[in-house]
């Protein structure tokens, strides 16, 4: 061949690239375009749970691109065709150069608890499962980069699966081997996921999105309902927010117990797909991820503002809608008061994701109020066109909270900095005391005045009050600032009840009257005991070992003295227990199933006594898990596992004074 034909011919191989590259491409331009450019192309064994995988990542530019096997088991790497030493280097390996690196590897994944990142193991990763149930991979599950790069996947699963991943769009060949899935997202990701399984698939489509369901055969009659809710969710933040960013969205039945949502899907496991009130609560909340997590990334090392953001366009939304706005933050602050202790508590900037109750109560429910907060103070038109602009301004790259306050600051006009850095670097939430409240006449008028007091270095906050009249309601917004300040306020008539955040408009901690003694106070307790009688250890033996996981330390009844029941709070098993005797002289309630109650401690108010009492082993044993999902509760009850009862005892809605009381009788908070 001579150097003009070679010449020809390499011109018209970068023109197919080029032409290769912007069809598939094409949507982003300007500095993405210098993004790594990762080709995965996987396969399954699943008698023996084995993926076998070939990455090819194209390296736009030199620099230090670092790769993490994990406990990948790497069979071969090379960069530009020349091979590269990968061992020896602790599951790291990092490349100077550019060009295409090649790495050939397997994976064990069996779905249990597994050893990852031994090196006894190599090869045997926990995070994910391939087997004939169906596959499932989330995580680790191939060399991973840091950062954005543009993923194109290809897989090849058994003639009776259907396989999901990212995609705008879905191609499917048939081979001899199988079915080959392909996967295009013209999109930078931060990383991919796969899942397949032997689905049912049930499409519809709304505003030109294709809307689907993979379901297991033996779930399919749950899809009409959840493409209904997709399509309400769907249309509902398209108003809000901005237009769904992609060509289709799918809800995917996992073999695995897990709620995740990625671009143009979410996956939510077996068992919490099945329960009823999931489509109106929990497939919104990861709709809704499509826009902030999915279309705006997080900048994870800055902080995770996205479940902030999240849980209060979702979650707190629908309570609102339905006009149950203030009892849903009142439970946030419920939730922080009990969970959140001086040992467990961090800034909410430090908040990278769930690990605990404590930091899903600083992630989801502080970061929520701090939203609320926000959206009172520059106002609900305002506050969502700054959404829209966070979301435009930082589509598919990874902001932090820093981008997060820009466009608040230029749609309300107003220097935030203060508000962002009081409630993202602090611990804590502010406490208010209400001193010598009363209701003089001054030069003729009624007045209400009192002192407010904060604990600790002052917050800056607007706190709602209103004043009850003979003949009517006065509301203001006082503004709180100092350690101590004064009121007087004209009250026009005599007045008779004077009440502060009665809407829980504002983070705080909740007067002892406020705050209801609820099973999220017997688990967040730094010091708790699970008291048991000897005779029923059997019949209570599962829950003893549940909650003794949880941090509870396990006495027989004989061994509880006053001093752990002064200084823990309990939960008694049985009703017949002389700790209860003891306490509240003898309990009446009962009935058929698993019931557990929640009072506070007459010895110490500080405390809550929780007990419990089943009819049988297996009521026990099927409610034993469940508690934890009903924090908010003082009283449950479950008839073969199934919950059947739940209230939450009362408590004053605000900070409540009767001005007409005795100053003597009043109960400071």
């Amino acid at each position: 061949m001579t150097t003009q034909n070679k010449s020809v011919c390499l011109l018209l191989f970068t023109i197919a690239l080029i032409a290769y590259k912007s069809n598939l491409y094409g949507a982003e331009k300007g500095p993405e375009q210098s993004l790594p450019v990762y080709h995965l192309s996987v396969s399954f064994d699943l008698k023996t749970n084995l993926l076998r995988g070939t990455a090819a990542i194209t390296l736009p530019e030199p620099g230090n691109t670092t790769v993490s096997f994990g406990n990948l088991r790497v069979l071969s790497v090379t960069l530009n065709g020349s091979p590269v030493d990968y061992k020896k280097r602790n599951g790291l390996l990092r490349v100077p150069g550019k060009g295409i690196l090649k790495i050939h590897y397997e994976g064990t994944f069996k779905g249990g608890p597994g050893n990852r990142g031994s090196l006894e193991n190599a090869g045997v990763v926990s995070t994910g499962m391939v087997s004939g149930r169906g596959v499932s991979l989330t995580g680790n599950w191939y060399p991973a980069i840091d950062g954005l790069a543009y993923y194109k996947l290809t897989a090849l699963v058994p003639d009776n699966f259907i396989a999901i991943s990212e995609a705008d769009e879905i191609t499917l060949k048939k081979i001899a081997a199988g079915k080959e899935y392909s996967f295009i997202f013209p999109h930078p990701l931060t990383g991919i996921n796969l899942v397949a399984g032997n689905y049912r698939e049930v499409k519809s489509s709304a505003n030109g999105i294709g809307i689907y369901t993979y379901f297991f055969p033996e779930d399919i009659s749950l899809a009409a309902d959840y493409i209904e809710h997709t399509k309400k969710y769907l249309k509902m933040y398209d108003e809000l927010l901005v237009p769904y960013p992609y060509k289709r969205f799918s809800v995917v039945e996992n073999i695995l117990p897990t709620g995740y949502s990625m671009p143009t899907f979410t996956l939510l496991g077996q068992e919490v797909l099945r329960l009823p009130f999931i489509p109106e609560t929990s497939l919104g909340h990861e709709i809704t991820h499509q826009w902030f997590g999915n279309y705006v990334y997080a900048d994870f090392d800055k902080g995770n503002w996205l479940e902030a953001i999240t849980s209060y366009m979702s979650d707190h939304l629908y309570e609102e809608q339905k006009g149950r706005g203030w009892e849903d933050r009142k439970k946030i602050l419920i939730n922080f008061q009990s969970y959140v202790t001086s040992e467990n508590d961090f800034p909410l900037r430090q908040f990278t994701g769930r690990t605990g109750f404590a930091s899903a109560a600083i992630g989801y429910g502080k970061g929520a109020m701090l939203f609320h907060m926000l959206e009172n103070m520059v106002g609900r038109e305002t506050f969502l066109k700054s959404l829209r602009k966070l979301i435009e301004d930082n589509k598919f790259q990874m902001a932090s909270w820093a981008d997060v306050e820009k466009p608040f600051e230029l749609e309300s006009g107003k220097d935030l900095g203060w508000f962002f850095s009081q409630w993202l670097d602090r611990k804590g939430v502010p406490s208010f005391e209400i001193r010598n409240p009363s209701a003089p006449v001054l030069k003729g008028v009624p007045t209400v005045s009192f002192e407010l007091a904060q604990s600790g270095k002052p917050y800056r906050i607007e706190l709602p009050v209103k004043i009850i009249t003979e003949k009517g309601v006065i509301k203001q917004v006082l503004p709180i600032e100092k350690e101590k300040q004064h009121f007087d306020i004209n009250a026009k008539e005599i007045p008779s009840d004077l009440i502060f955040d009665e809407n829980y408009d504002v983070l705080r901690r909740l007067s002892s009257d406020e705050f209801p003694p609820v099973i999220a106070r017997l688990l967040g307790d730094e010091r708790k005991l699970i008291v048991y009688p000897e005779k029923e250890k059997e019949k209570y033996a599962r829950l003893i070992a549940i909650f003794k996981e949880e941090g509870f330390i396990a006495k027989e009844q004989g061994e509880v003295g006053d001093g752990d029941i002064r200084s823990s709070s309990l939960f008694v098993l049985g009703f017949e227990s002389p700790v209860l005797r003891r306490l509240f002289g003898a309990v009446r309630e009962g009935g058929q199933g698993f019931v557990l109650i929640v009072k506070n401690n007459p010895l110490n108010p500080s405390k809550v006594v929780a007990y419990a009492q089943g009819t049988a082993k297996e009521e026990v044993d099927l409610a034993a898990e469940k508690i934890f999902h009903y924090g908010k509760y003082s009283f449950i009850r479950f008839e073969k596992g199934r919950n059947t009862a739940k209230e939450i005892a009362g408590t004053n809605r605000g900070m409540v004074f009767n001005l007409r009381e005795p100053v003597e009788a009043r109960r400071k908070p």
